[in-house]
């Protein structure tokens, strides 16, 4: 999929798609979907702003990609994320057939990992700790101030 070499530049990305998600009082995840070498789609969580909680920022990220390509599959695309996707987004990965997904932190309670890594396409691969520390001091510093 994409060059190795510019995972850290796509999740400086995907982290500022997660701090315009923090300033809304979203919880601070964000994402990129990268063809080619170039971002087509960006997302953020809008699950309070939408009242919707599905408004993930994969989902977000998955519907501006389609639309960009014109088309509902994504398998020549690279998601970078800044958490471990949820069973949801991954699920939904499944469906549009993603290439590949790049992730910042683990997420060891709600991550689709914790249920099954067959809820990806056979053919997507993963990659996950770019820049794992970033990723997950900013959820963790978004929790810890709403304790």
């Amino acid at each position: 999929m994409e060059n190795r070499q510019s995972d850290e530049y796509f999740m400086r990305e995907a982290l500022r798609e997660a701090q315009k998600a923090e300033a809304r009082d979203e919880v601070p995840v964000g994402a990129v979907i990268v063809s080619g070498g170039k971002i087509i789609a960006r997302g953020h969580n809008l699950t309070e702003t939408l009242n919707d909680a599905t408004a993930h920022a994969e989902m977000q990220a998955f519907t501006s990609a389609a639309n960009h390509i014109g088309g509902k599959y994504l398998n020549d695309c690279t998601l970078y994320v800044t958490l471990e996707p949820c069973p949801m987004c991954a699920a939904a990965s499944m469906w549009v057939q993603l290439g590949e997904i790049v992730y910042g932190a683990s997420d060891p309670k709600r991550g689709y990992s914790t249920v099954s890594h067959r809820l990806l396409h056979p053919k997507t691969t993963v990659r996950g700790n770019v820049l794992a520390d970033e990723c997950g001091a900013l959820v963790s510093g978004f929790f810890r101030k709403k304790r």
